[in-house]
């Protein structure tokens, strides 16, 4: 199961580079100002930043609480959003 969102802004770059900032303390994580992956505990979690948007892919693991893994991420994006906060996440 994949679940991904396109999330409006042209901050995609910076916000991609925080996030993956904030948790290469805590899980393993590659990325350039167009993309990152974070090895998050309940799946990977890759994002693509376009001048109009960030592309954010989920990719839960079994047995993962799907809902809770989209609200963490949610709200960390927000976080470092928080000029645009709340940013619109459309999963499907």
């Amino acid at each position: 199961m994949t679940l991904t969102a396109t999330v409006p802004t042209t901050s995609g770059s910076r916000y991609l580079q925080q996030l993956c900032k904030h948790w290469s303390h805590k899980f393993e994580t590659d990325f350039t100002p167009e993309q990152g992956v974070i090895a998050f505990p309940m799946g990977p979690i890759r994002m693509a930043a376009t001048p109009e948007a960030l592309l954010v892919t989920l990719e839960p693991d079994e047995g993962a609480d799907i809902e809770r893994f989209k609200q963490v991420v949610a709200e960390h994006l927000d976080r470092f959003a928080f000029r645009e906060a709340p940013l619109p996440f459309d999963w499907k």
